[in-house]
């Protein structure tokens, strides 16, 4: 039986037994723009076969089969990788091959702390690890290839993203975004420096790039999100500090969407926040608890075009999908919440 089929079995059973109500957002009368479809929390969730090599790796009492501690989300085409910092692993859901299992990052790949994840269209696995204090990259076979930086060049690397030639890294202690050339490794540029001026940053936790290479960071002790050109010079920022609506308190992962749409996660209020690309909030959605589409503790968010297929099925009848959102919740039962993104077709 295929994932899809088996996804779509599972979700039926599961709403006819538990009678799970659809989750729009916003309510309606207002035109849904978000669902609520699922959440990923074990290997039960997608009826998936533990690989044989976790079998080995971890003995007959350890597996891998529910998700601890998750920090950032990744995809390409069929896989979603998960970074769980309970264990300090990317778990990777096969969503073609029903598996769910552990990167062997064995060896000179061998991850100690890792903070965050970029993935590349060609499925490179690009892993930000705090305590190597280096990006460890990994192929599309999931095999160690090289890493950047000498364990000197970054303070603290806590997330990284990629763009084209280029490589950004957020560096917490310093307090900047280093920019690396993505074959020769050496440095581009570095954005930022301690401050709260326009331009400057304190203590940056998360990074994400758009397809023109405009680079948006959360200035995480700074209370905004900024955003700066490809020559690394500052456009605009979103948010300020407070918990009013648009208001930031303890911001963790962003993406944004090929509108131009930027979701910002914020732990403290457990709410996603939709800005458009002039600064303005549109749409918040989750909100603290269990219930389905509440957020525990979020942190990574990552916005997948390539998956809709195997979550079509979730969809209500009315609403047709054009992307994916996963949030990680740090805490809670329901550890990866999948929404998405679409337009309402009835009335």
């Amino acid at each position: 039986m295929s994932l899809l089929i088996a996804i779509t079995f599972s979700a039926c059973a599961r709403q006819a037994e538990e009678k799970i109500p659809v989750v729009f957002y916003p309510e309606p009368p207002q035109q849904p723009r978000l669902q609520f479809l699922t959440s990923i929390s074990s290997e039960e969730d997608l009826e998936v076969k533990r690989s044989s090599f976790d079998n080995f790796l971890l003995g007959p009492d350890l597996s891998f089969s529910s998700i601890g501690r998750p920090y950032d989300v990744g995809s390409s085409k069929g896989k979603i990788y998960i970074l769980d910092r309970k264990v300090n692993k990317i778990l990777i859901v096969n969503l073609v091959n029903q598996t769910f299992e552990a990167l062997n990052d064995s060896g000179r790949g061998v991850l100690r702390a890792p903070g965050g994840i970029a993935v590349s269209h060609d499925d490179l696995k690009y892993v930000a690890d705090l305590k190597r204090k280096q990006i460890v990259l990994f192929n599309a076979d999931n095999d160690f290839v090289r890493t950047y930086g000498d364990g000197e060049l970054f303070g603290k690397p806590v997330d990284v993203a990629i763009h084209e030639d280029r490589i950004y890294v957020c560096d917490m202690l310093k307090h900047q975004i280093v920019v690396l050339d993505k074959n020769s490794g050496e440095t581009i540029l570095t954005i930022g420096g301690i401050g709260s001026e326009e331009g400057k940053l304190y203590k940056p936790t998360h990074i994400t790039v758009d397809d023109k290479g405009n680079l948006f960071v959360n200035d995480a002790f700074n209370f905004r999100v900024q955003q700066f050109d490809a020559e690394g010079n500052f456009v605009q920022k979103f948010g300020f500090h407070g918990d009013q609506i648009g208001g930031m308190a303890r911001t963790k992962g962003l993406d944004i969407d090929r509108q131009g749409r930027l979701y910002v996660a914020d732990a403290a209020s457990e709410y996603v926040q939709i800005f458009n690309n002039k600064g303005q909030m549109l749409l918040f959605f989750g909100g603290p608890g269990i219930a389905q589409g509440n957020m525990y503790l979020p942190a990574g968010v990552h916005i997948d075009y390539e998956n809709i297929e195997f979550f079509n099925k979730f969809a209500d009848k009315d609403f047709k999908l054009k992307y994916l959102l996963y949030v990680c919740n740090m805490s809670g039962p329901h550890k990866v919440n999948v929404y998405g993104f679409g337009d309402w077709l009835g009335e």
